[in-house]
């Protein structure tokens, strides 16, 4: 089970659904009311799905899975930066390269292209270059650093997909499904939970959502990996509440 309360998730203002007349009918089952023409979501479903997906990871990273963290919208980027950092894992927060999944091997090809180019960079770029041909590799050295650092390291297509924003990052969520990679998803009151495997409804523009449902995944793979979690943002707010 996870950490998180009904409480916590009511402080943090999950609950906040989008405008009745934006919403997905298929939400329907994880909406608790509508006041002043806004979905109100059920946090005791949040709390179960949150179960549900951290008890999932818990199984998956056991038996030696890779979880991908995705969150390039602007609320979320910093959050999942620093929490798959924390737990050891992967994470996209630039914009999202098609065929990152469904074309790893390419991926990877670019990915082996940059680190010649910071190889080359650390011993001194060829003397035979010329000053602008040196500048020209170092823009797109520093190109490249921008889009694959989160996965710089990844080795094979991850086994779990973490998303936030399912709406904003549909494209991961599509080359995921393709290849049968189960996704976890934080789903707003305007989404689809049909297309990923464990939706956790909640406000997905609230920071201080994010920060708490991120942070517990985060500490999921830490505990399944033997680890005791270290102190998050979200776990810093518990104990001062």
């Amino acid at each position: 089970m996870s950490n998180i309360s009904e409480e916590q998730l009511w402080k943090s203002g999950a609950h906040f659904g989008h405008l009745t007349r934006k919403w997905n009918p298929k939400m329907k089952g994880y909406i608790f009311m509508s006041k002043n023409g806004i979905h109100i979501i059920d946090l005791k479903k949040t709390v179960e799905c949150l179960d549900d997906a951290t008890r999932f990871i818990r199984e998956s990273v056991r038996k030696g899975g890779d979880v991908l963290f995705v969150g390039t919208k602007k609320q979320a980027r910093d959050i999942i930066q620093t929490e798959a950092d924390r737990c050891g894992m992967f994470y996209v927060v630039e914009r999202w390269l098609g065929g990152t999944l469904t074309n790893f091997t390419t991926i990877k090809k670019s990915i082996r292209h940059l680190q010649k180019l910071e190889k080359d960079k650390s011993v001194g770029y060829d003397e035979n270059l010329t000053k602008k041909e040196k500048l020209s590799l170092e823009r797109e050295r520093i190109k490249l650093a921008d889009l694959h650092r989160g996965i710089k390291d990844m080795k094979k297509v991850p086994d779990v997909l973490v998303v936030v924003d399912t709406l904003h990052d549909n494209i991961a969520v599509q080359e995921a499904k393709r290849l049968d990679i189960p996704v976890i998803a934080i789903l707003d009151t305007n989404a689809d939970p049909t297309v990923v495997d464990f939706p956790i409804p909640a406000n997905d523009d609230s920071i201080q959502t994010i920060q708490l449902i991120i942070s517990e995944i985060a500490n999921a793979v830490i505990e399944a990996k033997g680890g005791r979690p270290a102190e998050s943002t979200a776990s810093t707010s518990k104990a001062e509440s």
